[in-house]
């Protein structure tokens, strides 16, 4: 195992074995010594946010237990909210939780795609204790309406992929004994890298479905229990590299900036970059 650790003064990052937890090494770059975290304490981020890192899984394929009373409620409440599921992109053999992609073309009033998963809520998320309403959720990604969406086009890696990140994201909080939220980040890997070819994103961002409606947001079950739906929204390296510096609500204020929306747009702006001034002084 090993610790990754960044120098907050020349954003150098280091790879050191989990020996050297709690212990100084000297940053290459720029001489500042860095303190390499304890193994009981996650790393965190320039802005303070607990960098998680997950182990390669060990556990054997466990079948998922479906749930035929949420997908019911799930698909009601799809077309309550968002609009006629036009097909639903089911998965044959499903490992922990079961996740089905529904399907909602674009309409005059939303000219996008939506797919929302149903599954990820058959199983309850391991949530810290202040957060026990939050044990069930369901994720969606919302996407142009010139998107490729059949069994043919799935074919192709550059159409497919947010469905896989859907699927990904779906069953992440089941096999780490985790969960998700508002405000998570999770990278395509360690490190992070791009879906497809035809993409630089390579960090997904959950988010409240702002394109929705509130009474969409919350899915109440009859057992008291509630499912929360969240919004992926795709980000560049440096966007995500900005967030852990300066926190959600500093990016937020760059989308707003830019106006950056929850549709996925291939060509938008890297709100993350940083200018280059060039010139004689």
């Amino acid at each position: 195992m090993t610790i990754i650790v960044r120098c907050e003064e020349c954003e150098k990052r280091y790879r050191v074995p989990d020996n050297r937890a709690g212990k100084s090494v000297k940053c290459k770059e720029c001489g500042t010594i860095l303190l390499i975290p304890p193994l009981d304490e996650p790393p965190k981020s320039r802005h303070g946010t607990d960098l998680l890192r997950h182990e390669p899984r060990t556990r054997e394929f466990e079948l998922a237990p479906g749930n035929e009373v949420h997908l019911e409620a799930i698909s009601a409440h799809i077309e309550k909210h968002i609009g006629p599921v036009n097909m639903v992109f089911h998965e044959i053999l499903s490992d922990l939780g079961h996740s089905d992609s529904h399907w909602v073309k674009p309409s005059q009033e939303r000219p996008w795609h939506t797919l929302v998963t149903s599954g990820m809520s058959d199983r309850p998320m391991t949530v810290p204790d202040v957060c026990q309403d939050l044990r069930f959720a369901e994720l969606l990604i919302q996407l142009p309406k010139t998107w490729k969406i059949s069994q043919e086009a799935f074919a192709d890696e550059e159409n497919y992929w947010p469905v896989r990140l859907l699927k990904v994201l779906a069953r992440l909080p089941h096999e780490y004994d985790t969960w998700l939220g508002s405000g998570h980040t999770v990278p395509n890997g360690d490190p992070a890298e791009r879906y497809a070819e035809n993409t630089a994103f390579s960090c997904a961002l959950v988010l409240p479905p702002l394109n929705f409606g509130d009474d969409f947001h919350t899915l109440p079950l009859d057992n008291e229990q509630s499912i929360h739906f969240y919004s992926v929204v795709p980000l560049y390296p440096e966007e995500t590299a900005y967030k852990l510096d300066f926190g959600l609500d500093k990016l937020l204020a760059l989308f707003s900036r830019h106006n950056i929306q929850e549709v996925v747009d291939l060509k938008r702006t890297n709100t993350g970059r940083r200018k280059k001034w060039f010139g004689l002084f």
